[in-house]
């Protein structure tokens, strides 16, 4: 049968469809949600809910083209269409464009040559050796507070020494979770239950998606909220909700040790209030590093309004990159590559350095502004 000359309904039709992307852009309210992959048309309305990666993702995308989507967030694809395949309710018509939206066919294409290109050269597989070193030294710095109390006791300037210290290493574990919800296949990130309250996603956040503190707005609440809030409070009470809700033990006896081990280490010095006093005041520290680093790279791109942009374009308007050095790099863990953390983020972050110039110069091949910013600079901008 021919696109557009049947009816759109997919009862009784099994995987036999052939549809136009005038009728599965039909398809994109809730309860009624069709996505395309590889000109596969799916109907993931009843999947949606159920999807381990949460349900923002597939939203964002109903009625459109997932490709690229799929690809970035899915590293063992053959594992997963498995799930897709009882989804299926047809293809495109043979006269449909592989994209929609008039999207540059060429660009879509010459990306994902590229991205397999960094698969074959292995820019998608770990270094143990890197993420070992990175725990160590965050091992030595949470031990260093210790010494330092042990040595000279707990004074006001060495009070606000450790302060400093265990929020550096705080921020540094929070950058190897960070790590961690990204490479994880089928692991819900935990940053992913506070993208509802501050827009740092991997994905397009229009207006009309959008239903809390909307991002058009965030300018007259962030400073008040963001930066001083964000850990200590929301933080802390998403994620334990997370855990009790899904039943998550494993990462609750994980989540307790923490401070079972944090208050053997610090009550003897401070007491039991005195501690979490000091708790607090290293949260709110690595909460201030976390907001600002994050946002340094998304809060003054355009990512107000959904134009329907190809993977690329779409991760280039809505964030830039921070200048390179020893320190940028390990001041973010890695995030001044935003940019190829936003098309890769299932790349490992000590291989983004390899990535960017290719990225930039398939950018420059189609004139795509590729953003590159100095620290104080974004900083400012956050401000502005």
């Amino acid at each position: 049968m021919g696109g557009g000359t049947h009816q759109t309904s997919v009862e009784g039709r099994g995987a036999s469809g052939v549809y136009t992307w005038e009728e599965v852009q039909k398809h994109s309210q809730r309860g009624d949600q069709w996505v395309v992959i590889e000109r596969k048309v799916y109907n993931v309305s009843n999947w949606v809910k159920r999807h381990p990666g949460g349900h923002r993702v597939i939203t964002h995308y109903a009625g459109e083209d997932a490709s690229d989507a799929f690809m970035a967030f899915h590293p063992d694809q053959t594992f997963v269409r498995k799930f897709l395949k009882p989804l299926l309710v047809g293809e495109l018509a043979p006269s449909e464009p592989s994209q929609d939206h008039k999207k540059n066919a060429a660009l879509v294409n010459d990306f994902r040559a590229l991205r397999d290109q960094f698969k074959a050269e292995g820019l998608f597989r770990t270094s143990p050796l890197f993420f070992c070193l990175h725990l160590g030294h965050i091992l030595l710095l949470e031990a260093l507070p210790l010494a330092l109390l042990w040595y000279w006791g707990n004074g006001w300037i060495n009070t606000i020494l450790c302060i400093f210290i265990l929020a550096t290493a705080q921020s540094q574990a929070g950058w190897l979770q960070h790590d961690f919800g990204h490479l994880s296949v089928f692991k819900r990130s935990r940053w992913d239950h506070l993208l509802h309250k501050f827009v740092i996603g991997h994905l397009k956040y229009g207006i009309k998606k959008l239903k809390h503190l909307p991002y058009n707005h965030q300018h007259q609440y962030f400073f008040l909220i963001g930066p001083p809030l964000l850990i200590p409070v929301y933080f802390n009470i998403h994620i334990f909700q997370t855990m009790i809700q899904q039943r998550d033990w494993v990462d609750f006896a994980w989540y307790l040790s923490y401070y079972i081990r944090y208050l053997s280490c610090f009550v003897p010095f401070y007491g039991v209030f005195g501690s979490f006093a000091l708790l607090m005041c290293v949260r709110f520290i690595e909460s201030h590093w976390f907001v600002w680093v994050t946002q340094m790279n998304h809060l003054s791109m355009d990512v107000d309004y959904e134009k329907h942009d190809d993977w690329l374009s779409m991760q280039l308007k809505a964030t830039c990159n921070i200048e390179q050095s020893f320190f940028n790099d390990w001041f973010s863990g890695h995030l001044n590559f935003q940019i190829e953390h936003h098309l890769f983020p299932m790349m490992p972050r000590h291989n983004y350095i390899h990535a960017a110039p290719r990225v930039k110069e398939l950018c420059k091949k189609y004139g795509i502004h590729y953003e590159v910013k100095g620290l104080w600079e974004a900083w400012c901008d956050i401000i502005r």
